[in-house]
């Protein structure tokens, strides 16, 4: 807030919060503390609460306090990868014998996560299309403790509603989580819309330029962030300073670079929208998605993300992939770069003949800020 109590706006708070100027010498920038232990003036006499990088950082303090300001949140934590956070949000949140409902749609490492990590540790899961409500109350048991929602969803982009499922899970006293990478606090505020805790892979959108890898909670609630901040230090999959500095530096572009994310991707998706080799066009902009309104309700744009699938099945969707140019084939997304890549083969090998198995067709596009017309002219000869 500003001394005349006016909410700042979001680009405000990204290149502001949690980023003063250096009290000794006016840098602008928050500095890299590549430092792991700090002179303690005294035994316990802490400057500023740092004793040992694991558990602070002042680097990382910055980020984690920009992060927790620009998703409206008591708490925010900085992890060496998304998956380090969501590791580090279900071990504080469930025990042996809880249940957790996922979504029938989400990143191939996730689902590995709650299949092949958190079974073995007693925990049990049911898939739910979270984009029906009604689905979620059908999935939901005596013993479970959490809601997981990606919305949009990867790499369907689907559409969850946030408040609806909010609320279903509060009234079986369970957490909500919601993954917003694809949205990114620029387009999309899960808080404000009921959820408890937001996860982000910061490798994606927030850091921005496919130099970093890095994961973020956001706490609703400061009883639970200071629970998360608590495992944090005890499970110890921190962000370094570098990484830190990395994704802080990104966040302050974020919301330019969504701008043209989205302006892209709406032009990709008109050029999609014609070709008669698409068969089917995932994108939450588009008036038939089939929560289209769910989505300009909830967000402020729809985003860079695109899939489609081709006609000529699996193959057909690889070529498409090994004749893109200026679409560069890799996994991974939200970068300044155009990426493309087939998810069966690539993101989300780890969910084949699972619940959550994407179609074989399938290609998946994080559209960059190159010019659009480049873009397009890309993808149209690439699809042939």
């Amino acid at each position: 807030m500003t001394d005349h109590q006016h909410p700042q706006g979001f680009e405000t708070i990204a290149i502001h919060a949690g980023q003063e100027a250096d009290p000794r010498t006016g840098a602008v920038v928050p500095p890299i503390y590549q430092v792991s232990t700090y002179k303690q003036d005294g035994v316990g006499g802490l400057r500023g609460g740092y004793e040992y990088s694991r558990s602070a950082n002042p680097t990382r303090t910055a980020l984690e306090e920009c992060l927790a300001a620009l998703e409206g949140g008591q708490r925010g934590l900085a992890f060496a990868s998304g998956l380090a956070a969501e590791d580090t949000l279900l071990r504080t949140v469930l025990k042996p014998g809880d249940h957790i409902v996922i979504p029938n749609d989400a990143y191939g490492g996730t689902f590995r996560l709650f299949d092949k990590v958190l079974t073995r540790w007693g925990v049990s899961f049911d898939v739910a299309d979270t984009q029906h409500p009604e689905r979620v109350r059908e999935a939901i048991r005596p013993n479970t403790r959490a809601v997981w929602v990606e919305t949009p969803s990867n790499p369907l982009l689907g559409i969850t509603d946030i408040a609806a499922v909010a609320q279903i899970a509060h009234d079986a006293g369970a957490l909500l989580v919601v993954d917003n990478t694809f949205a990114s606090p620029y387009l999309q505020q899960p808080l404000a819309l009921g959820a408890d805790v937001v996860v982000h892979s910061t490798t994606k959108y927030m850091g921005g330029h496919s130099d970093v890898v890095g994961g973020a909670l956001v706490a609703a609630d400061a009883g639970l962030g200071d629970e998360l901040a608590y495992h944090q230090n005890a499970m110890g999959a921190v962000a370094g300073p570098f990484d830190s500095w990395l994704v802080l530096r990104g966040i302050k572009t974020l919301g330019v670079r969504m701008d043209r994310h989205t302006s892209n991707a709406e032009q990709i998706v008109a050029l999609l929208s014609r070709h008669p080799k698409v068969t089917r066009i995932y994108y939450p902009g588009l008036a038939e998605h089939p929560n289209h309104e769910v989505a300009a309700k909830q967000m402020k744009a729809f985003g860079g993300m695109v899939s489609f699938r081709v006609e000529g099945g699996e193959q057909a969707a690889v070529d498409v992939c090994n004749r893109a140019k200026l679409f560069t084939l890799g996994e991974s997304l939200g970068g300044v770069e155009s990426l493309i890549e087939h998810p069966g083969r690539m993101t989300h090998a780890s969910v084949a003949g699972s619940l959550l198995e994407v179609p074989a067709d399938l290609v998946r596009i994080s559209v960059g800020i190159e010019s659009a017309e480049d873009l397009v002219a890309d993808l149209a000869q690439a699809l042939g």
